[in-house]
């Protein structure tokens, strides 16, 4: 008999090995499982031999705000337990379920996390990009404007970015990347832990060059390498720009453009104009 309380279970991505044992056992016992598409979830279970007789409950986006009372309420009245799952992967990962994750917490409901395959980190593993500081920022938006903006906004941020998106897209956002990101080290890892698992360096416009030739298919992890502050800085001489926008606005704005425009690191940026503010 399952204690009560909502269980967070990973499944594989790809490969159905990587299953864990202790997430073998949770679903096969839990008498119902929140998911983001019945389909997709018990063609899982029947590749996994996990048996369907179990109520399955869908969880996704759209319904996500009132599916995850009726949960809670599910757990406390009948002591049940409740296995969440997403389509791959871990749950709560650009995936529905922090709503329901929060309101169990809010009303004393268990919660116990099942950890597994995750394609962020897998991705990561793969690239041989800095790990020692990342960012995830989900899903790469499909409107032109609305990627540029994205890119734009975190050009300057000093860490590996790490995105998902769909096979169909990647040229066009290899292409606005390589605005956004000049001549920086870029990975896509794509079938992670299946039978072509692939995953590819290089900077965009290389990418787009590999790409092209080779259309990818699958899900897609694009990883992008922190900016080369130093490198950036040596390619211009960021004193004299540094005191020609300082004489146009003041020392913040200057700051931000310097940043934006050359990518460099904004507290390095920052304690120059400050010491050539001082100075003068």
């Amino acid at each position: 008999m399952m204690k009560k309380g909502l269980y967070i279970v990973a499944t594989p991505i790809g490969n159905l090995g990587d299953l864990t044992a202790r997430a073998a056992e949770v679903l096969t016992a839990a008498p119902y499982v929140a998911c983001e598409d019945t389909r997709v979830t018990k063609k899982l279970f029947s590749l996994l031999g996990i048996g369907l007789d179990k109520k399955f409950i869908t969880y996704e986006d759209h319904s996500e705000e009132q599916k995850a009372q009726g949960i809670v309420d599910l757990i406390q009245r009948e002591g049940a337990a409740v296995a969440l799952v997403s389509d791959a992967g871990s749950p709560l990962i650009s995936d529905p379920g922090y709503k329901l994750v929060r309101r169990c917490r809010e009303q004393g409901v268990p919660v116990y996390t099942l950890p597994g395959c995750c394609a962020i980190i897998c991705a990561l593993q793969l690239s041989g990009l800095p790990t020692n500081r990342f960012m995830f920022a989900g899903f790469i938006p499909n409107k032109e404007k609305g990627r540029a903006d994205l890119f734009a906004e975190l050009a300057a941020v000093n860490t590996t970015l790490v995105f998902y998106e769909t096979a169909p897209r990647l040229l066009k956002t290899l292409t606005a990347a390589a605005v956004a990101f000049p001549q920086r080290e870029m990975a896509v890892a794509r079938e992670i832990t299946k039978m072509y698992e692939e995953c590819v360096n290089g900077t965009a416009e290389q990418l787009i060059a590999h790409f092209s030739q080779n259309p990818p298919k699958g899900e897609i992890v694009l990883m992008v390498a922190p900016p080369d502050t130093q490198a950036a800085a040596a390619a211009i001489d960021l004193n004299s720009v540094l005191k020609s926008k300082m004489q146009e606005m003041p020392l913040k704005t200057a700051v931000a453009e310097i940043v934006k425009a050359y990518g460099l690191n904004k507290n390095e940026v920052y304690r120059q104009a400050v010491k050539i503010k001082n100075e003068s």
